[in-house]
């Protein structure tokens, strides 16, 4: 099931994010975060957006959160996503559940647009969240120096409404997750599960 992170699942949600720092340039981490540093994050994250794992018979198989965008207090109403999946867990989907869940939570607590950073080359990547309708709107170049070459980092973007409407304040997660449509939009990626 999709939830929301619990302290007791920061270590699983390490464990995940380890092969990702020190195998890959999917994030520019050169190091792998302490426990209390990562927790440290998480915990920061969600005083204003969720963090979900997918829990699998109380085992997390994977998470994604929707961290700030820069500090400007215009950037409130953007969030920047990220997913980890556990490796031997990548071909059932759990990373498209996720965003289902995520996005929709977004929506309902008034956020206005997400983003996503992808070192590049990551075809896999780039289609993925162009399925859920992200749309490249740039290409930082050689910005990161990571396992002993440059990387080009694309970013693209997912507008959750109309623009051109005023901007609503955030409600709180605990808040959406309080009501009906909060309940669902929390379980809305299950059904994206291959069975």
């Amino acid at each position: 099931m999709i939830r929301i992170a619990q302290e007791s699942d920061i270590a699983e949600m390490l464990a995940i994010y380890a092969p990702f720092v020190e195998k890959t340039a999917i994030t520019f981490d050169l190091e792998l975060p302490t426990l209390a540093e990562f927790t440290a994050k998480i915990q920061k994250i969600q005083k204003e957006a969720p963090c979900l794992v997918y829990d699998l018979d109380g085992v997390v198989l994977g998470y994604t959160y929707a961290g700030g965008h820069r500090s400007n207090a215009a950037y409130k109403w953007t969030r920047e996503l990220s997913v980890y999946i556990r490796e031997d867990a990548r071909k059932k989907k759990y990373g498209m559940a996720l965003y289902a869940s995520m996005i929709e939570l977004l929506k309902c607590q008034n956020y206005r647009t997400v983003l996503a950073g992808i070192t590049l080359p990551n075809i896999p990547s780039v289609n993925f969240h162009e399925r859920f309708g992200f749309y490249p709107v740039g290409v930082y170049d050689n910005v990161g120096y990571k396992l002993g070459k440059s990387h080009r980092v694309g970013w693209w973007q997912l507008m959750l409404g109309d623009y051109q409407e005023s901007a609503k304040e955030i409600i709180s997660i605990d808040q959406v997750l309080a009501t009906e449509e909060g309940q669902k939009a929390l379980k809305r990626g299950e059904a994206r599960i291959l069975v």
